[in-house]
């Protein structure tokens, strides 16, 4: 298997290309800072991780600012502080200030010289419209958690994006390698659904699974790399070896 065999890139976005993690940590910092002792950044993560992934799966019909906006209220809860409704919404409005990480932009732009490049993201289309800003590409197709219904790991999101790929540009699964940092989120469903896979481990250097929650398991993964650039730099070995 070769990163030349395949015709498009389904990315998930947050973890992978926008550094959601510095955004989290920035936009929580004004609530837990006003605890009497402020929680450890990876606490804060990983509390932010249960509590999302938590919160998805009982509303999946709401949008993702709302989503957000409910988790810090449950944040506030467990860390024994307030959350006040005008807080609450603009963390829940936070996402368009999540920065890109420094790889992106440039990455995404000489990818989409040889692939269709599609989003499958658990945000909604208006906080997304925002990172895409920072991300400076027009994505081929963009898929979200308000379009589908739910959000990932159900998979409806990711039935919905290969059907979608397929009525869109008439490309089959075979020829779809999903990119993304989660394992939870996206590495997970997307071997159950057969698809090739490129884990971006954002996360290499650093222990703990961040703003995600553990796998279950590990699943396999086809191509491994730390970084977006460490995949445009193994595409262009691929080119020279074809």
């Amino acid at each position: 298997m070769k990163l030349t065999d395949f015709e498009v890139l389904t990315f998930d976005c947050y973890g992978t290309l926008i550094d959601w993690e510095t955004g989290i940590l920035q936009a929580l910092w004004p609530l837990a800072v006003k605890s009497a002792e402020s929680p450890e950044h990876d606490r804060i993560l990983e509390d932010f991780g249960a509590e999302e992934s938590a919160q998805e799966l009982e509303t999946p019909d709401l949008n993702y600012r709302e989503i957000l906006a409910r988790v810090h209220r449950r944040l506030a809860h467990r860390w024994g502080l307030e959350s006040t409704p005008e807080a609450a919404q603009t963390f829940g409005a936070s996402v368009p200030d999540w920065p890109a990480f420094a790889d992106s932009v440039s990455s995404l732009m000489y990818l989409a010289k040889y692939y269709k490049l599609v989003i499958l993201s658990n945000v909604d289309r208006e906080s997304f419209a925002g990172s895409n800003r920072r991300l400076e590409v027009t994505f081929d197709a963009v898929y979200t958690a308000e379009d589908i219904g739910s959000y990932k790991p159900d998979k409806r999101n990711f039935q919905y994006m290969i059907q979608h790929v397929y009525d869109d540009f008439g490309i089959e699964s075979d020829k779809i390698l999903h990119t993304a940092q989660s394992l939870f989120h996206d590495h997970v469903p997307a071997r159950e659904h057969g698809l090739a896979n490129a884990w971006i481990d954002r996360r290499y250097d650093v222990d703990g699974w961040g703003a995600t929650k553990a796998p279950e398991h590990h699943p396999e993964v086809d191509f491994h790399y730390n970084s977006l650039a460490d995949l445009v730099v193994a595409h262009q070995k691929a080119l020279r070896e074809d």
